[in-house]
């Protein structure tokens, strides 16, 4: 039977290099990296190593670079740390309504905890009027946190903008930015988006579940979620995942160069196209569906959510299956369960649409050849479900 994976933006596999960094951080390189002694001490230059290379990537400096379990972590860290130490600043908050749940339901809970929170529409491409944003924000907001790509249709914020708004309008306001879905894909200057918090993920770069990183802007004080030994300079307690470190940073070490000129992955970008002009071609023989994903460069390179009309997207993933092709309903976060997805609601897809949406998300591990099988699968199935 076939493998291929198309749902990466729940997951990816780890690569052979990464395994091996793991394997030998487990077997070798076992230190604790507060120890004196010289394993101690080697496993903390590898933190060292990894944090850089992280700090690299992001322009920023080494130092306002955190481990942290991943990127929930990260977005909870990031976003209670701020509004526990800064509360008495003010209490609005400003964020979107399509966020991530490891923000959304911070939100919801710092709402139960005396905040007031004003969440962001969006429009049918899912993304947020810049002039909406710049309503929203008044003196006594000290946090807006706007996600880069949204995991379940793509859709890129204009961060860069966001943050030019958000600090003329509060110069005092922190902005936070998940930016788990780009990391690695896109093009990423918090220092130049005026973006104080950032979090990325090992394992949608290629590493490791267990692991991942809060970029946090010099001089910005974070109220820690866990208290004890005070490592990552008191800001995340706990001894450090250092198999986990080691497979992120080796996952970074091969993420293709993206630069200021070169802004996104063109290799998972043109499996993505190719996917689109396959399922263009081939429309008469398909159901009725609408792409969800925005086009014209709005939306990331590695994801296409789609719509089926008439057909549930369990049913679609479940026959896909069958034939070894993998893919999803949407957010992992919300496949096992009843809820509805705050993205498809908030850009007003109707309820047969909705019920009918899969995603598909790709890697750079998938090939041409991949997609082709996939989508005469795609016709196959569906025509058998339909007749």
């Amino acid at each position: 039977m076939k493998n291929i994976y198309l749902d990466n933006s729940s997951t990816t596999k780890p690569s052979k290099k990464v395994i091996k960094s793991i394997n030998n951080a487990l077997e070798n390189n076992y230190g604790n990296p507060s120890s004196l002694h010289n394993k101690g001490l080697k496993a903390e230059r590898n933190l060292k190593k990894s944090r850089k290379n992280i700090a690299q990537k992001l322009e920023v400096s080494q130092k306002e670079i955190f481990f942290t379990s991943g990127g929930t972590e990260a977005n909870n860290l990031a976003l209670k740390g701020i509004t526990e130490k800064y509360k008495n600043r003010g209490r609005h908050l400003v964020t979107t309504k399509i966020e991530h749940p490891s923000v959304l339901n911070v939100f919801r809970y710092l709402e139960k905890n005396g905040f007031k929170v004003s969440y962001l529409d969006v429009d049918e491409n899912g993304l947020i009027s810049l002039k909406d944003l710049r309503k929203s924000i008044n003196k006594n907001t000290i946090l807006v946190s706007i996600m880069h790509v949204n995991n379940e249709i793509g859709s890129i914020q204009p961060i860069a903008e966001a943050g030019k708004i958000i600090k003329e309008e509060n110069h005092l306001c922190f902005f936070h930015s998940d930016t788990v879905q780009s990391f690695g894909k896109l093009y990423l200057n918090p220092k130049k988006w005026n973006v104080d918090l950032l979090s990325i993920s090992g394992h949608k770069i290629h590493g490791p579940k267990g692991i991942g990183a809060l970029y946090c802007k010099n001089n910005i004080e974070l109220e820690p979620l866990i208290l004890g030994g005070g490592q990552e300079n008191n800001l995340r307690s706990g001894t450090e995942n250092t198999a986990g470190i080691a497979g992120l940073n080796t996952a970074v070490t091969e993420l293709p160069k993206i630069t200021k000129k070169n802004k996104y992955n063109k290799q998972i970008n043109h499996l993505k196209n190719h996917f689109l002009k396959k399922l263009e071609e081939n429309k008469n023989k398909l159901p009725d569906f609408k792409i969800n994903t925005p086009v014209d460069n709005k939306s990331a390179p590695h994801i296409i959510n789609i719509s089926f009309l008439g057909i549930r997207g369990e049913i679609i993933v479940h026959c896909l299956e069958k034939e070894g092709i993998y893919i999803s309903t949407g957010s992992a976060c919300h496949s096992q369960k009843k809820e509805q997805s705050n993205t498809l609601n908030a850009i007003n897809l109707s309820q047969k649409m909705k019920n009918g949406t899969v995603r598909i998300s790709f890697s750079t591990y998938n090939s041409i050849k991949e997609i082709n099988y996939t989508i005469q699968k795609l016709i196959e199935q569906l025509n058998f479900i339909t007749s």
